[in-house]
């Protein structure tokens, strides 16, 4: 496991951007899967984005396509989330999360058990 620590939340108008940072310490970060995930208010929490480790794949949930964008800097062991075009419904707690060195995170949209470190989340809220 790693350890990952997000920065960048903050209180944001709508159409507003914004950009999450998760610097990770203690593993390997090269070689792990990792991504984002967020828990709206009163729901459960859900994936958001994903990239892998060995072909910096990109994969996002549905409902963040063409306004979010993940990527990762191997060399600071920090993987971003760019944020654009805001909208209320963004409003949640974002985590960072890794998965196992050399693993899978194929079906991070429908199991989070495959995940195996957490950060302890990044606030955003989007006001009108």
């Amino acid at each position: 496991q790693v350890q990952l620590v997000e920065s960048g939340g903050g209180l944001v108008q709508a159409g507003d951007s914004l950009r999450l940072s998760c610097v990770a310490s203690g593993g390997t970060f090269s070689r792990k899967p990792v991504g984002w995930f967020r828990q709206p208010p009163g729901k459960e929490r859900e994936f958001v984005a994903r990239i892998t480790w060995s072909s910096f794949n990109t994969y996002y949930a549905d409902a963040v396509k063409g306004r979010f964008t993940i990527s990762r800097d191997n060399a600071k062991s920090t993987v971003y989330l760019q944020m654009n075009s805001l909208k209320l419904e963004d409003t949640a707690l974002y985590y960072c999360a890794a998965g196992p060195s050399y693993g899978s995170s194929s079906n991070w949209h429908n199991d989070q058990g495959q995940v195996d470190s957490w950060g302890k989340g990044t606030l955003v809220t989007v006001s009108s």
